[in-house]
């Protein structure tokens, strides 16, 4: 079916309106944001530069304040620009105005860099003595998350520079990976595809398609490997640069330190999906080579569908209702905050040329509100990322009431509202499904689902480790990248997938190795936490739902062991992560079942 036939069938999507923000990039109120946020941003420096360690609690809290202020306005701003950017990214007029706004926050941004510098550099006994005032006491979570950051910050004129040179170090590099990939080509049958619609292909219930679309990345990946090797090059040295001046260890510590998760929390989570992987992706893979009649499946038809799984185009208004009635079965507030999305024109879903790939929902600023980012093609497992992402949505609309400061969560648990949405409009379609050959079909891409947020993302991390690991030895050759990439999937994956040349060079798309380093684990700390969340709602829903919201609406302001308490959750329990992981045992337990009794 052509893609004309397609959006047809789907319906009319939504674009946004970024219009709550700024109804142009030539929006005079813009301009102004921008001239007030550097104004401001001067004046603040100018009094408090150099004496906030003689300032009262009272004035300290007026301080923190006010640097709030400032963070929601050049948010706002910065916001914008990335939202019209990511639109078209092949568009050198949108490149043009994201890169001047963001060489232009990063000025302010050096501006105001003395403040969090010079706020760790207050003792602990004079800080403690001035958050004996409320008002100060209400940014705790934030002061206290910020003197983490201590022991790892640099001279205040080192750090000034770091700033700076991010636009032409790893912003820039970002910039490029992201351009070259928006402008990247796919032949299928003589015709030229983006990203998303090729990736697509390997979901097709034709096979000649499938193995024609991975072929098809294949050749063009192969063809700009030079590039996206020199890319993921530059970056890691990048970070082991960074990484060496600020004094950490491990090459994932910095990210442990954002996500304010312990690092043997992760070793953790690592070892016990690493050690789950026979009884996870080996079995399951191996299973469904033998239903598709194959003894092992190739790389192109591991997201295949199932000989009974419903392929038909998912219309857009039936994905809404879908999502909303399962968010609504849960809590009718739920539902009502995620039709905000739908009813204010916050979500931007068609494919279009030069639209970033892949799908987000991005928390602008508290004084504003989320949109969500998708390229919607009617497939079920867009429904499922359209769940994702709503949850995200939900979270930070709830979070928002934290402010500026103290809204985003730590990705670990940015990860939680997200898998949860997708968790429960899963469970409200197989409560539908009477057939058992549909059952059988909607339990099997789940357990795909679940397999490619757990398995594959602590292979990417994985993967990451290798590659920055490696790098410290030298510059690593594409050969070697992609030595390091087969490796690790045939790990993970295991004896039921063959790896046909080409998919060597898979790891060039994924764009979290490029903008989030070591980022991918929070997927699976995320399902794994969920799985385990969904099981005490199902043991006793009453009370849940109020513990739950409590929990999205913290935002930063808790440790990850603080919101799992009321909940009966410990992240730090060894075996808290095997309750998770069981959750995705039992459902490919059901299959076989299911196939034994056939």
């Amino acid at each position: 079916m052509d893609a004309a036939a397609t959006a047809k069938k789907l319906g009319p999507l939504p674009e946004w309106n970024l219009a709550d923000l700024y109804a142009s990039p030539a929006d005079p109120a813009f301009a102004s944001d921008m001239q007030r946020g550097e104004e401001d941003a001067k004046g603040f420096a100018q009094t408090y530069k150099g004496k906030l360690a003689g300032l009262s609690g009272g004035d300290l809290a007026k301080a923190i304040e006010a640097y709030e202020k400032l963070s929601d306005l050049l948010g706002r701003t910065g916001s914008y620009a990335q939202l019209y950017y990511v639109g078209d990214t092949t568009d050198p007029q949108r490149a043009k105005f994201y890169g001047d706004v963001s060489a232009s926050l990063t000025n302010i941004s050096t501006i105001l860099l003395f403040f969090e510098l010079e706020l760790n550099k207050i003792t602990d006994a004079e800080l403690a003595a001035k958050l004996e005032i409320p008002a100060l006491a209400h940014y705790r979570p934030w002061i206290d998350n910020l003197r983490k950051e201590k022991p790892y910050q640099l001279d205040d004129k080192i750090e000034e520079l770091f700033l700076e040179k991010s636009q032409t170090g790893y912003s820039a590099w970002n910039r490029l990976f992201d351009e070259s990939l928006a402008e990247m080509r796919f032949t299928v049958d003589g015709e030229e595809l983006s990203l998303e619609p090729t990736l697509t292909l390997m979901m097709n219930p034709d096979e000649a398609k499938r193995k024609a679309g991975a072929d098809a990345l294949a050749q063009a990946f192969k063809k700009n490997m030079r590039l996206f090797t020199h890319i993921t090059n530059t970056l890691a040295k990048d970070k082991d640069i960074s990484d060496r001046w600020r004094g950490f260890k491990d090459i994932a510590d910095a990210r442990h330190l954002s996500n304010r998760v312990e690092p043997e929390v992760v070793a953790a989570l690592v070892e016990a999906v690493r050690a789950a992987y026979p009884r996870l992706s080996h079995r399951y893979y191996q299973m469904k080579a033998k239903w598709l009649g194959k003894d092992k499946l190739a790389h192109w038809d591991r997201n295949a569908p199932l000989p009974h799984e419903d392929t038909r185009e998912v219309a857009w208004d039936d994905a809404k209702a879908t999502v909303l009635n399962a968010y609504r079965g849960f809590a009718p507030e739920m539902a009502e905050i995620a039709g905000r999305f739908f009813d204010r024109k916050w979500i931007d879903a068609p494919v279009r040329p030069g639209k970033t790939s892949g799908a987000f929902a991005h928390p602008t600023v508290p004084s504003a509100h989320p949109y969500v980012l998708l390229n919607y093609m009617g497939k079920t497992r867009d429904v499922m990322t359209l769940a994702h992402e709503l949850g995200h949505g939900v979270h930070q609309v709830l979070a928002a009431e934290q402010g500026a400061l103290m809204a985003q969560t730590p990705l670990t648990l940015a990860e939680t509202a997200s898998v949860f949405g997708e968790m429960l409009t899963f469970q409200a379609l197989l409560k539908e499904a009477t057939d058992p050959k549909k059952r059988k079909a909607m339990l099997a891409a789940k357990v795909e689902d679940m397999l490619n947020t757990v398995v594959r993302q602590i292979a990417f991390y994985t993967f990451e480790r290798k590659i920055h690991t490696a790098r410290k030895d030298g510059e690593l050759t594409a050969e070697q990248i992609n030595a390091l990439w087969l490796e690790v999937q045939s790990e993970s994956l295991g004896p039921g997938i063959a790896f046909s040349e080409g998919y060597e060079t898979f790891w060039v798309y994924i764009s979290h190795f490029i903008h989030s380093p070591f980022y991918v684990y929070a997927y699976a700390f995320g399902d794994c936490l969920v799985n385990s969340l969904y099981a005490r709602y199902q043991e006793s829903a009453e009370g849940f739902q109020a513990k739950y919201f409590a929990m999205l609406k913290a935002g930063g302001t808790q440790h990850h062991s603080e919101l799992l308490k009321p909940f009966g959750l410990d992240a730090s329990d060894p075996g808290f992560w095997q309750k998770g992981l069981k959750v995705i045992e039992g459902f490919i337990d059901e299959l076989e079942a299911m196939e034994a009794s056939a």
